[in-house]
């Protein structure tokens, strides 16, 4: 309930409020999508909206900016063998020494390979 209460007040606020910004961030992904995808890809809330908030106060002209993906933890992961169709891919996970980056797959959506 309260991931899905973040999710709409994130939507709301990428589709009217980021118009007022004019596009400051310094980060890719934005601010903004950043905390989206650490909600929806972080087991534990509360370390997600901990890392949305750093990202958020980073995000000044005393920070060079840059490239930031999500990092989350790998613990969840366990490995399974697919049957039928493939599911559709959202996210790509990227292992880490320490965790996982989250890259959002942007690629597109027609027929697996």
């Amino acid at each position: 309930m309260i991931r899905e209460a973040l999710s709409g007040s994130l939507k709301f606020y990428q589709k009217y409020l980021t118009l007022l910004g004019f596009g400051s961030c310094r980060y890719y992904p934005t601010c903004s999508e950043y905390a989206k995808w650490q909600i929806e890809t972080n087991p534990n809330i509360l370390k997600a909206l901990f890392s949305s908030t750093l990202r958020i106060l980073r995000c000044n002209q005393f920070f060079d900016g840059g490239i930031d993906y999500p990092k989350i933890s790998c613990k969840h992961f366990s490995p399974t063998r697919l049957q039928g169709p493939l599911p559709e891919i959202k996210f790509w996970y990227v292992p880490e020494r320490n965790g996982c980056r989250v890259i959002k797959n942007t690629f597109s959506k027609g027929p697996s390979c």
